[in-house]
């Protein structure tokens, strides 16, 4: 049950015409306005994520925070949540994948290749260019969008979005 919490109107009453786009939502939550509609923001979901990524976003709602771990999709989340919040967890988690920036090392000619080092699904590679340092591709059949190489990037140039929603710097 809401209380009324107008994101909204806080954005424009911060002085941000237009709302911010939320951050990253849990895994197999309902779409963000349903999800904030019915949102107690009782704080269950945070106290039950083994891997303490969800975070008190805007409004006291909670989100994820990929700079501080991976989500393993536990579903604990899901679980804890009394409210009528998440999509049945047979179905995908959510459509994230991982954007690389133009702030990455490799446009800059540094050698680094942590993002792929750091990713289980293999689905950050490098791909070598003659004369320059690899370039890293992300397969988007292969991301599950868990984050781990977001906290893992030493120039914070990875985010998790949705596919559609292309980041540039």
């Amino acid at each position: 049950m809401s209380d009324g919490v107008n994101l909204s109107r806080r954005h424009l009453l911060r002085g941000h015409l237009k709302a911010a786009a939320p951050a990253v939502q849990l895994p197999w939550s309902l779409p963000w306005p349903e999800f904030v509609a019915d949102c107690s923001r009782c704080g269950d979901c945070l106290s039950a994520c083994p891997e303490q990524i969800i975070i008190k976003g805007d409004g006291g709602f909670p989100a994820l925070d990929l700079g501080l771990g991976e989500c393993s999709f536990c579903g604990d989340c899901a679980s804890a949540c009394q409210e009528p919040l998440f999509r049945p967890r047979d179905q995908r988690p959510w459509d994230y994948i991982a954007q690389i920036t133009e702030g990455c090392l490799a446009n800059g000619q540094v050698y680094c290749q942590r993002c792929q080092d750091s990713c289980e699904a293999r689905a950050i590679r490098f791909i070598p260019v003659l004369g320059r340092v690899p370039t890293p591709s992300v397969d988007a059949a292969l991301c599950t969008g868990c984050g781990a190489c977001v906290g893992d990037c030493p120039v914070g140039s990875i985010k998790v979005a949705s596919p559609a929603h292309k980041e540039h710097e």
